[in-house]
């Protein structure tokens, strides 16, 4: 559950205490960075490979020095990878057994009922936007879309990594077929990152809570209207919108 904290701001003599509600924690934070910076390298490490008869790739991949350097350093970003999604399963097991996770996170009922609603709005069939809690539906969809992408290159990626272990219990068609999958879902997952979640999230409404870890009260009440109100035991006051008399 968020955090809510007071500080004090001073503005031409004048006191002004704000509030600041604590939305990722800082080992949360340090999951987000090292998940980009892992995948990003992962990208620009294995798109050189997949497309080997392009110019611009034969160009960077030259020798064979080039390659067996482009490969390690996609190995080491893929152990990076690995080693993250161990530690976020290993931290939720844990904070598991301690009663001490959140199901925020878990798609429900009420998100299917939100996403409907807000389609209404959009559409304009419905004058006011649904109210969320911590996690609107649209944020529950990517964090699980990434989950079952990074799942997938993973998986893939092993059987790409070790094809001759593999194939001793495996049959010899999953390799081909891992290589597709894995190139495929790589490029699906940075069109979706980029297209979806960088846009809406960090350049649409400039949202920088996971650097920061704090969403602000304005931002808490209009994008988390529920947890502010359940944060704070004060109701949000409803505005007018479009369409409203």
């Amino acid at each position: 559950m968020s955090e809510r904290k007071q500080f004090m701001t001073t503005t031409n003599k004048n006191v002004e205490l704000r509030q600041v509600f604590r939305r990722f924690t800082l080992g949360q934070s340090w999951e987000h960075a090292i998940l980009f910076i892992s995948g990003t390298v992962l990208l620009l490490t294995g798109l050189p490979q997949k497309y080997r008869t392009a110019s611009w790739s034969q160009q960077l991949l030259s020798t064979p020095e080039r390659l067996e350097t482009i490969q390690q350093i996609h190995h080491i970003a893929a152990i990076a990878l690995i080693l993250l999604v161990i530690y976020h399963f290993g931290r939720a097991i844990y904070l598991m057994t301690q009663g001490r996770l959140s199901a925020a996170i878990f798609p429900t009922v009420q998100d299917l009922r939100d996403a409907w609603q807000m389609i209404k709005y959009l559409l304009f069939l419905k004058n006011k936007q649904p109210k969320f809690s911590k996690y609107n539906f649209e944020q529950k969809f990517t964090y699980w879309f990434i989950f079952i992408i990074v799942g997938i290159m993973i998986l893939t990626g092993v059987i790409n990594w070790f094809p001759e272990l593999i194939t001793r219990f495996l049959p010899g068609g999953v390799i081909p077929a891992a290589k597709l999958a894995h190139s495929t879902e790589a490029i699906v997952g940075a069109i979706f990152i980029v297209v979806w979640h960088i846009y809406h999230v960090h350049l649409e409404r400039f949202n920088v809570s996971i650097f920061t870890g704090y969403l602000n009260e304005e931002e808490m009440q209009k994008y988390h209207t529920l947890e502010y109100q359940l944060l704070t035991g004060e109701q949000v006051e409803e505005t007018e919108t479009r369409g409203s008399q």
